[in-house]
């Protein structure tokens, strides 16, 4: 009889209702909890001085599976090129087709206005910091 007994003990351990497992189609529920230090400043009097009272609470998060768990970084945005250099480039075109001008001679002008704006063009544009 104790042998019969025993057996039947040892063999319903094994079912999932005393085991503690849920059967499929229910729903299962978990508890996560979190420990935080908290602090709080007791204010004294002229007899008595004010102390700090510190515990440890325990409270609850919500628990977050390991197959939804995302990682949130932040992501560096390209800064935008605002360097607009079109004054500098205004200027120095003006500036090397005058100096293009006074430079050259005669049939040497035609090549030497533009050359000299566009040369100053592009050092005008870099100085003004394009």
């Amino acid at each position: 009889m104790k042998l019969a007994l025993a057996t039947i003990l040892a063999l319903s351990s094994f079912s999932p209702v005393l085991a503690g497992e849920s059967q499929p189609g229910y729903a299962t529920s978990r508890t996560c909890t979190r420990n935080e230090y908290r602090e709080e400043y007791i204010p004294g009097t002229q007899d008595s001085p004010g102390y700090v009272k510190s515990w440890n609470e325990t409270i609850e998060v919500p628990c977050g599976s390991k197959s939804s768990a995302t990682v949130r970084q932040a992501v560096p945005q390209p800064v935008a090129d605002t360097n607009d250099c079109s004054q500098g480039s205004l200027i120095g075109g003006l500036l090397g087709a005058g100096l293009g001008a006074s430079g050259s001679r005669g049939n040497g002008r035609w090549w030497a206005i533009p050359a000299g704006g566009a040369a100053g063009a592009m050092i005008g544009c870099q100085i003004d910091g394009g």
